[in-house]
């Protein structure tokens, strides 16, 4: 596993990955406002229990509090964040501008994404910016931190700290392509990856096998993501509705075959076991738990599983 010549940013996450454990990170959504409250409740409920939270950057394009703002309330609060940042919203400009006020606010990782089209949130008519793709901005950051050169070739007063993350999600077609994009993101500069949430083991095993042929594993920390099923409802609205997302029918019925009321325990049941299936396959480096407003259920499911206690490492 490449160490970046000797980089280090200060991240938990990265400590944690290095020195070999199991890592667990899971969501921890902003407010659709400035609530403070809201925010603070929800990081009590997973302190302690992962080694840093994604804060999500207007997920599905509905305006809520902004990923830095958000992140540094983590940080103030204790737990580690992994600051989303989309490309949808920012041209270069803003974009670099935001990962210095980042760093200098002590966030310590960052997920570099494209973002969901503005038509599916609640601003259809706001216009998009894709100055850059996801790649393209893990490249900039990529550079920022490691030559201490801005996009136009400026030097940087003062360097960044930054452990970089990418998203894969293994269920898009074409699948054969899905391993060569990884291999794009991991060389544009991805320390760490985090999939989209996994119902197919059997397909899953067969991308993780593509990307130890290719030797991915060795140039990045790959991180399974899995969210928990509410319900049969949810998981067929999921399988029929949400693209890049792969149920298999024998899934469904499990959740659905649940004594009445018992569905979300159900669901809780098949993530624990995932996670120990997750746990044997090759390539993986930890668990990415998207417990998507359920952040009540992350202590239970990290603790059933034996994810717990998290480990402590000096910086």
């Amino acid at each position: 596993m490449s160490d970046n010549n000797g980089f280090k940013s200060g991240s938990n996450l990265e400590r944690v990955l290095r020195a070999g454990h199991f890592a667990v990170t899971c969501e921890c959504g902003p407010p659709k406002g400035a609530d403070v409250e809201h925010l603070e409740k929800k990081i009590n409920l997973v302190k302690g229990c992962v080694d840093a939270a994604n804060v999500t950057d207007n997920q599905t394009a509905v305006v809520r509090m902004s990923s830095i703002g958000a992140s540094a309330i983590l940080v103030r609060n204790g737990v580690e964040p992994v600051m989303q940042m989309v490309t949808r919203d920012r041209n270069r400009i803003a974009a670099q501008s935001d990962i210095f006020g980042a760093s200098a606010l002590g966030i310590r990782n960052m997920l570099c994404l494209t973002g969901d089209h503005q038509t599916f949130g609640n601003h259809p008519m706001a216009k998009n910016v894709f100055d850059l793709d996801s790649i393209q901005l893990l490249d900039m950051v990529r550079i920022i931190r490691d030559e201490g050169k801005v996009n136009s070739g400026d030097p940087v007063e003062g360097g960044i700290k930054m452990f970089l993350g990418a998203a894969a999600n293994p269920f898009a077609d074409p699948f054969e392509f899905r391993v060569i994009r990884l291999a794009k993101k991991i060389s544009a500069g991805a320390d760490f990856v985090q999939t989209q949430c996994i119902y197919d083991m059997d397909r899953f095993r067969q991308f993780m096998k593509m990307a130890c042929d290719m030797g991915l594993d060795k140039k990045c920390f790959i991180l399974a993501g899995l969210t928990p099923l509410k319900s049969a409802g949810m998981a067929a609205y999921m399988n029929k509705n949400v693209a890049g997302i792969s149920i298999p029918d024998s899934v469904i019925q499990r959740i659905r075959g649940a004594q009445k009321g018992k569905q979300a325990e159900e669901g809780i049941r098949f993530l624990i076991e995932q996670i120990q299936e997750v746990k044997e396959i090759p390539g993986i480096a930890g668990v990415h738990i998207m417990a998507i407003e359920w952040e009540d259920r992350v202590r239970e499911i990290a603790e059933r599983a034996g994810l717990l206690p998290r480990p402590a490492i000096e910086a």
